[in-house]
């Protein structure tokens, strides 16, 4: 039986909604760590990974990309940027970490990135809309991300890097409190090129690849072509920012320009001293 892993965000779903065996969800740093285990035999993972271990197969044609503002992979800020001393950073998506990092010394700016020890997915929404009512009555303080991050004296500075369902739930949360710095759309700004935030891997030794390739290529066309069946079946968000979330946010190809823009993502981390291979080629599948 194939052992495949799909990271857990909503960003995700186009690329496995449907698949008929069972699924290894995660988070993507923890898919990266099973897939080179060998745990996995195909995996849905950062692209920083295959940068790092050029070892897999990438299925051609299919990624987790944007083309300009991506909404979910942000740095959440109520100062300006260039007054960061410190940036809490989300170990669970290194690609994220990594393009921050690259973005930081094209503006000039180098404060230090710090993981932080609070998880907000690890909360339930359940109980995190229960703790807030209780807080309206006086009863419980709720630990929001103002509180996690400034403390319980007051305001602080926050500079805050958010990735995925965590970064949606924030900017609905939160609305205007913040400003949020897109780390997709500076990418684009930069480069004019695609940023290619994920990919399918397949470990080397699984034989029939071109097989898995194609049924999780015609996996992702059938989703996008019955969009708003996939939506349907979505109750974290409301159908209308599911929609264009899908449709104008993320873009689900693997083609030439995504291409060109992995290739200008491992260069800005040699330069950078991300800790990748000093050569990309891309074996596809």
């Amino acid at each position: 039986m194939l052992r495949i892993g799909c990271v857990k965000y909503l960003n995700a779903r186009p690329l496995i909604h449907g698949w008929s065996g069972a699924v290894d969800f995660d988070h993507p740093a923890a898919l990266c760590r099973k897939l080179e285990r060998g745990d996995l035999d195909v995996a849905l993972v950062s692209s920083l990974e295959y940068l790092r271990r050029p070892i897999y197969r990438i299925i051609d044609g299919v990624s987790i990309s944007a083309r300009g503002a991506v909404y979910s992979v942000i740095v959440a800020h109520n100062e300006d940027l260039s007054r960061a001393e410190e940036i809490e950073i989300d170990p669970a998506s290194e690609t994220s970490v990594a393009l921050l990092r690259c973005l930081l010394r094209q503006r000039g700016l180098n404060p230090r990135l710090r993981v932080r020890n609070t998880d907000l997915e690890s909360v339930r929404r359940a109980e995190l809309y229960s703790a807030e009512s209780e807080a309206a009555s006086g009863s419980v303080e709720v630990q929001t991300a103002d509180s996690m991050s400034a403390g319980r004296t007051g305001q602080r500075p926050v500079f805050r890097l958010l990735i995925g369902d965590q970064a949606i739930r924030f900017r609905a949360e939160h609305s205007e409190r913040y400003h949020y710095w897109d780390l997709a759309e500076s990418w684009t700004k930069i480069t004019s090129l695609p940023f290619v935030f994920a990919f399918w891997l397949i470990r080397p030794k699984i034989n029939n690849a071109n097989e898995i390739a194609d049924i999780l290529r015609q996996l992702r066309d059938h989703n996008l072509e019955n969009l708003d069946d996939l939506v349907s079946t979505q109750s974290e968000v409301s159908p209308a920012f599911c929609r264009k979330y899908y449709r104008e946010h993320l873009f689900f190809d693997f083609g030439e320009r995504e291409k060109a823009g992995l290739r200008e993502f491992h260069h800005h981390c040699l330069l950078n001293k991300v800790d990748v291979a000093p050569d990309l080629q891309l074996n596809l599948v």
